[in-house]
């Protein structure tokens, strides 16, 4: 190893930097070639040889005039000049479009100039870059027709509420009623909504055909009770019943460590409160899903049903955002309210109430607000609003479901229940 680096450093600066454009040229090059033997286009725009004898030249032109670049810039202009030509002729000949390989050559020629001004890694990574893109042409045809038309604006609005609403929100409190400012009101919907469509992403695009189980489990990164509904209105079409149940309380697992993330993200104090507790409900639930899954692998027999779950619908409607919002407020005048009045006790019971709706707003208003309460009471509040919300879950599958899985579902989210009302008590 010393050896080679005392090697290196007798080497001249200019020979080494020659050697790196000609090598990176020239893989360029081989995966031009590659690209070439696997086509069936008619003529295509140099190769391995090419592309190295491009990097060369700019090499050449650069180091003539590095101060200037007179030389560089001119033949940079001469080459694009003659990949004009070059296109248009193929253009109208053979009615070809691409312009890939032209633009890959003038990159090519830039390598010189990029690995005397740039860092190691920078001009690397152009390189991984160039040769990733050109590769996964397909891979990308592909993707690009499962995007439908809304995909795009789903993007556009997340990073719109992400990148440019929120660091223009300003980070006072909105009144003495509302501690919270608009700044961490808005940062709640950032949370929330990146989770959900993360989750939303990984349904449709990577897992598309997911099955039960990990359609439980990314659904339970949305919404762990509207995968429970629809999951248990699932059953009814489907006779892979540990399964469905093994789905549902998966999807909760993924609720305490959703949870979890949230209260690490706004309140790291009551995280640290919450982490006992919510481990130990994400193993329990965990473990129980993995005995239905148990059960239904030693029930199956050799023939196989893949059931598949439709997505969940996109998280970043502006229906569901405002009702959200609307929800965040609410808690907060409320929470606020009960805490001014009641006290502790007040909190506590408001904890449980909550349970039957959209528990994330209640959560995330005990994880950024500002009460005289200690971190144990908020972190038992918590709590006691996740056992609830299982309450709910649990009518919710034994209702809809079909009767073969309400005896499972039952007994799953009853040991969770006690278990939750224990961790509040003992937590």
């Amino acid at each position: 190893m010393k050896e080679s680096s005392e090697l290196i450093d007798i080497l001249p600066p200019d020979l080494i930097k020659f050697i790196l454009v000609a090598l990176f040229s020239l893989l360029i090059g081989l995966e031009q070639r590659r690209q070439f033997i696997n086509s069936s286009l008619g003529s295509r725009f140099g190769t391995d040889r090419t592309f190295t004898l491009i990097g060369i030249l700019g090499f050449i032109l650069y180091k003539l005039d590095p101060a200037n670049l007179i030389p560089f810039l001119g033949g940079g202009l001469i080459l694009g000049l003659f990949l004009s030509v070059f296109y248009f002729t193929k253009s109208f000949l053979q009615k070809e479009f691409s312009i890939t390989s032209i633009v890959v050559a003038l990159i090519t020629f830039c390598l010189a100039p990029l690995i005397y001004t740039q860092a190691d890694w920078l001009v690397i990574l152009i390189v991984v870059s160039v040769l990733i893109l050109v590769e996964i042409k397909e891979t990308l045809f592909n993707f690009s027709k499962k995007i439908d038309d809304n995909e795009f604006i789903t993007l556009s609005k997340f990073l719109a509420i992400a990148g440019v609403i929120l660091p223009l929100l300003p980070n006072t409190p909105i009144s003495e009623t509302i501690s919270i400012s608009p700044y961490k009101f808005w940062l709640a919907i950032v949370a929330v909504s990146g989770i959900s469509y993360f989750s939303y992403l990984l349904q449709k695009f990577v897992f598309p055909q997911s099955g039960i189980i990990l359609t439980g489990i990314l659904g339970g990164l949305y919404s762990s009770t509207a995968t429970t509904f629809i999951l248990a209105k699932k059953s009814k079409e489907s006779d892979e019943n540990y399964k469905i149940t093994a789905a549902i309380i998966l999807a909760t697992t993924m609720m305490f460590i959703r949870i979890f993330i949230l209260a690490y993200l706004f309140n790291k104090s009551i995280a640290i409160q919450l982490a006992p507790g919510l481990s130990l409900l994400a193993v329990l639930s965990a473990a129980i899903g993995l005995y239905f899954i148990w059960l239904d692998q030693k029930q199956s027999k050799t023939t196989k049903q893949q059931s598949e779950i439709k997505a969940m619908s996109n998280p970043l409607e502006f229906r569901t955002s405002l009702f959200f919002g609307v929800l965040f407020i609410v808690f907060a005048l409320l929470t606020s309210f009960v805490n001014s009045q009641y006290g502790t006790s007040g909190i506590q019971i408001l904890s449980f109430v909550v349970g039957v709706t959209d528990i994330d707003p209640f959560i995330i208003n005990i994880f950024q607000s500002k009460w005289n309460i200690s971190e144990g009471i908020l972190a038992t509040a918590v709590l006691n609003a996740v056992t609830s919300n299982n309450v709910l879950k649990m009518i919710y599958g034994i209702s809809l479901s079909k009767k073969n899985i309400r005896k499972p579902i039952l007994i799953g989210f009853s040991i969770l229940i006690l278990t939750g009302l224990l961790c509040s008590f003992i937590f």
